[in-house]
């Protein structure tokens, strides 16, 4: 992931997420974006149209600072992917803490049946980036995960060809980030 920044806009060089706006290259400007978080643990800008596209990290003071010269407010959203992804961390969680995640999910409008549903279209791929690939994550996966895992070579392509067409799949994922406004 490359990005470079101009006075009136972000220019992504190359976006590997298939299915972005940006794919494999785009450009955003200041009036396409609502907020963004450069202090997230991967730096990301939320369009007008509920997309989050996400920066690299070690450009996290140039995103903030084209932030705040256009007025872009920092916004700070519940993680709902870092919550649905959970299961697939390499750690255990008691069970007090699997019903905060499930209440937190409550909260954000997923019924149980969409939370086991969203884990079981998602869990051979998760398994297969977090376990097969060896990334053995073990204190947070989120939606740059799940792109990533959708998208990287360190999945089997089968896998991530079962998601189905990758702009569907894409926009899927953001709709469900979006759902915490």
């Amino acid at each position: 992931m490359e990005v470079s920044f101009a006075d009136d806009h972000i220019c992504f060089l190359r976006y590997d997420f298939r299915g972005a706006t940006v794919h494999p290259f785009g450009m955003v400007t200041p009036d396409q974006i609502r907020d963004a978080d450069w202090k997230a643990i991967s730096p990301e800008i939320r369009t007008a149209r509920g997309e989050t596209l996400f920066v690299p990290k070690r450009r996290q003071a140039d995103l903030e600072r084209f932030c705040r010269r256009h007025g872009i407010v920092r916004k700070i959203r519940p993680d709902t992917w870092g919550d649905l992804l959970e299961p697939f961390l390499d750690t255990q969680f008691d069970p007090a803490d699997e019903r905060a995640t499930i209440l937190r999910l409550s909260e954000a409008g997923f019924s149980p049946e969409e939370v086991t549903g969203i884990r079981k279209c998602l869990t051979p791929l998760m398994h297969a980036y977090n376990f097969d690939a060896m990334v053995w994550e073990w204190a947070y996966l989120g939606l740059y995960d799940l792109l990533n895992a959708a998208n990287a070579p360190i999945v089997d392509s089968g896998l991530q060809n079962a998601l189905g067409d990758p702009k569907t799949f894409y926009g899927w994922t953001m709709k469900i980030a979006d759902r915490h406004r």
